[in-house]
């Protein structure tokens, strides 16, 4: 049965993920990059579909309170092996149904997730209702690009129960977020021509 959430995958492959991510390491230090300006020592940050912590680690400190969450527990185990900053919490939480009160943070940063969940619409609203007036969405995507082997590997993926739901191009992705109440301020390509990312950072409307 295909799993819609891409959950079981992210369940099996917990322990395997954060070595296997060292390789991206660069592209994440970039990721770092594009996002640390917008931050602040004032700030209350959550982040979505956090994983086992590659962004939550690098800019905790860039901000008063870091709340990192994802759905996968196996993620999390992994993530809370490693020591980690006073102002960074690990919680176990749904991006479609979050439970904390509306305007409640500064920022929200959800990385390369929105593309890989079947209903992103849902997790977007969920965030412009917990961001404050004028809050902060960081939103590094991966997008759809042309290189042929591209496609082979997504084909790899879903072979292995990994689902990309959206293959949004830069500036359909950029659409697509406006068009749900965010004003977009920057976007970057990073990545290469095999997995090209979208670097997007918006206000709320």
């Amino acid at each position: 049965m295909k799993d819609n959430s891409n959950k079981r995958f992210w369940q099996r492959m917990a322990r395997l993920y954060a070595p296997f991510m060292k390789s991206a390491a660069p592209l994440y230090e970039a990721i770092g990059e594009r996002c640390r300006p917008y931050l602040t020592r004032e700030m209350s940050v959550l982040e979505l579909a956090c994983g086992s912590g590659q962004l939550s680690f690098r800019l905790a400190e860039s901000a008063r309170q870091w709340e990192a969450t994802d759905f996968s527990e196996k993620m999390l185990t992994e993530a809370l092996k490693r020591s980690r900053p006073q102002n960074l919490r690990f919680s176990i939480q749904d991006a479609t149904n979050l439970p904390y009160p509306a305007a409640s943070f500064d920022a929200v940063l959800i990385a390369n997730a929105l593309h890989i969940m079947p209903e992103p619409d849902k997790a977007l609203a969920e965030i412009r209702r917990v961001l404050k007036p004028s809050g902060l969405l960081l939103a590094p995507t991966f997008i759809w690009g042309t290189d042929a082997l591209l496609y082979i590997s997504t084909w790899l993926m879903a072979r292995a129960g990994f689902y990309v739901f959206h293959k949004w191009r830069e500036e359909e992705f950029t659409a697509y977020v406006e068009a749900r109440g965010f004003t977009v301020l920057e976007q970057k390509m990073l990545g290469g021509s095999i997995r090209p990312l979208c670097c997007l950072v918006a206000r709320k409307a």
